[in-house]
């Protein structure tokens, strides 16, 4: 896919891109993988804001997914590749052999009419699912599971890929691509090639209006405000944040204090931290 900018005609419009959705071959989504969508904005179960800014956008419906991919053995003819509205990469249509249809995430040069297949005699081809132990190294996977049996959890997003680096008995080495180097089982599965639409990252999105579809709500600097909103707040006239270092509207240090758990389930996994 490719970039298309559009013609100045407007200040919104001035330096504002879009995908090139041309290359897309199907408008309406497959009827039978629909649900609808509730809109939480940014709520939790008691109805509190625990996720700011977000609230509004346009209408979304979601596309059933399959990440497991557990029907081995049996060929599936890409029908479609389609837009997803809930996810940055474009999303394939299957037609299986015996009649079953699904979604998956589309890898960058996936065509229609193409064959792909998973399980653990699956050819290296494009679109195809196998365990890790499989994939010969060198080989760029994306849809990769962490827990062998839950599914792919990694590499999902537009553009995403990892490449496995080493093959050591039961244990793989995928380095991604910030250069972080994880461990996982031989038998956790992957997707060879890297996910579609790689180019969404070079999007500019030129006006708030188009933010405001996406359901993003505007974002108020500190120092705006009212000092019993924000600690940044108050002062004479346009005054600076008046303390040492930034705070959260909370309370709490902010730039450059460590967020990520000190006991998160994936640091076991993690053999070298990705580059500074």
């Amino acid at each position: 896919m490719a970039i298309k900018v559009y013609k100045p005609t407007t200040p919104g419009r001035r330096n504002a891109s879009v995908v090139d959705y041309s290359g897309l071959t199907k408008k309406k989504p497959e009827k039978s993988l629909l649900r609808t969508l509730k809109r939480s904005a940014g709520r939790n179960s008691a109805g509190h804001i625990t996720i700011r800014h977000k609230g509004g956008g346009a209408k979304r419906r979601y596309r059933i997914i399959d990440f497991k991919r557990i029907k081995d053995g049996i060929p599936a003819k890409v029908a479609a590749i389609e837009y997803d509205p809930n996810r940055t990469a474009f999303i394939a249509l299957l037609h299986y052999a015996d009649g079953a249809k699904n979604y998956i995430i589309a890898p960058e040069g996936l065509k229609v009419g193409a064959l792909v297949v998973s399980g653990p005699e699956a050819e290296i081809n494009l679109g195809n699912v196998l365990p890790l132990a499989k994939i010969p190294v060198g080989t760029e996977i994306s849809c990769l599971e962490i827990r062998p049996g839950k599914g792919a959890q990694m590499l999902r997003s537009a553009g995403a890929y990892g490449l496995i680096k080493s093959i050591e008995g039961k244990k793989v080495q995928v380095m991604l691509a910030s250069g972080e180097v994880r461990v996982f089982s031989a038998d956790a599965r992957a997707m060879i090639g890297r996910v579609s639409n790689s180019d969404w990252h070079n999007v500019v999105i030129g006006k708030a209006g188009r933010k405001r579809l996406m359901g993003v709500r505007p974002t108020v600097r500190g120092v705006a405000q009212h000092p019993g909103s924000h600690p940044h707040g108050g002062g004479e006239g346009r005054s600076g944040i008046g303390m040492p270092s930034p705070k959260t509207p909370w309370g709490k240090k902010t730039l450059g204090k460590k967020t990520r758990p000190v006991k998160k389930y994936s640091d076991k996994i993690i053999i070298s931290r990705r580059k500074k």
